[in-house]
């Protein structure tokens, strides 16, 4: 048996995600004791590796709990789902790495590149970004929301730019409070409303979003100058967010 601390240490899921999990009956503690701790026992770790595994396909929690939930759930083959997800995930980066490589040496003078070269890997993955889009919301409303933000012009953009960072740096100053605190679940909801500027975006693709801050290198770079942790604790705060949907 394991204490929500030994957990914590074990996986980095703090005691008050483990908490939150047991509050929304996706992960309960396998037993009590009697000064009220709570002890995992080793189905309740192949339970959390499940959560965590669907966490990193980027799987809101609402959704994780309706799969895990299901009287058929068949833990060897959702592990096989997630391994072909991850391999997948991994040849992507490794193109990704691929291309880094070969600039490198092509701006040392040492392998030349074609233009349209430099962009193998982002441009297959950039064109994936669109079609989930398209996917989510159909191809007229991504359209439609470029045509949004084009229309606003460069001072309203600029503004909504600065309303993101804004409300970025008041969620970084917020998470000592708790991802679901009420000072930041209000914030999220700002944050919701300032993306619904120019996306139509519901609640139950925060999580997702977030989840694209924290694992994505381009927009973590960006969210990690304000706080390093801020990403990882959207994920959190918007997976509370929509959970109390």
């Amino acid at each position: 048996m394991f204490t929500v601390k030994q957990l914590s240490d074990m996986t980095g899921v703090t005691g008050r995600t483990l908490r939150y999990y047991d509050s929304i009956g996706l992960l309960k503690p396998s037993r009590l004791g009697d000064n009220g701790y709570r002890y995992y026992n080793e189905e309740a770790l192949l339970r959390l590796q499940q959560i965590l595994f669907y966490r990193e396909m980027d799987v809101p929690l609402a959704a994780i709990c309706d799969i895990m939930s299901q009287p058929g759930f068949d833990v060897l083959a959702a592990l096989q789902s997630h391994k072909r997800a991850l391999a997948t995930r991994l040849a992507q980066l490794q193109g990704l790495i691929s291309t880094v490589d070969r600039t490198i040496l092509h701006l040392k003078g040492k392998h030349s590149m074609k233009p349209v070269q430099l962009f193998d890997g982002l441009r297959e993955r950039q064109q994936t970004y669109q079609k989930e889009a398209e996917r989510k919301y159909g191809k007229d409303v991504v359209q439609a929301s470029a045509r949004q933000w084009q229309a606003y012009g460069g001072d309203r953009q600029q503004a909504l730019i600065d309303e993101g960072n804004a409300l970025y740096a008041e969620l970084a100053q917020a998470m000592p409070q708790g991802a679901g605190s009420d000072a930041v679940q209000a914030l999220v909801g700002r944050w919701h409303a300032h993306l619904r500027a120019f996306w139509p975006a519901e609640r139950e693709h925060l999580p997702r979003l977030a989840a694209t801050y924290r694992d994505d290198p381009a927009f973590r770079a960006n969210f990690d100058k304000v706080h390093p942790d801020l990403a990882p604790f959207m994920v959190e705060a918007a997976s509370i967010y929509f959970a109390k949907t």
